[in-house]
C-alpha cells in the first residue's frame, strides 16, 4: 500500500520505493529506504509531513504514492 494511504499518526516499515531512477535516489536521499520505520505526522492540501530518521519531512501526494509500506 502506499504512504499516501497510511492515516495520520499511523507507523508503517518501507516496503519499496517505486518510480523512475532520479525519483528513487531523491527519496533515498532524503532517508526513504526499504526497512526504515516511518510515521505519518499530518496530511494537508495534497502534502503528507512525515517523521522519518528523527527528521520531519513534507513530501507531495504524488511522491509519496511511490513508496510502498
Amino acid at each position: 500500500m502506499p504512504l499516501s494511504m497510511i492515516d495520520e499518526g499511523e507507523s508503517s516499515e518501507i516496503k519499496r520505493i517505486g518510480g523512475k531512477d532520479e525519483t528513487k535516489r531523491f527519496l533515498e536521499n532524503l532517508g526513504f529506504v526499504a526497512g526504515v520505520i516511518v510515521t505519518v505526522i499530518s496530511k494537508t492540501r495534497g502534502n503528507v509531513i512525515v517523521n522519518i530518521k528523527d527528521s520531519r519531512i513534507a513530501i507531495g501526494k504524488e511522491m509519496a504514492s511511490k513508496i510502498m509500506v
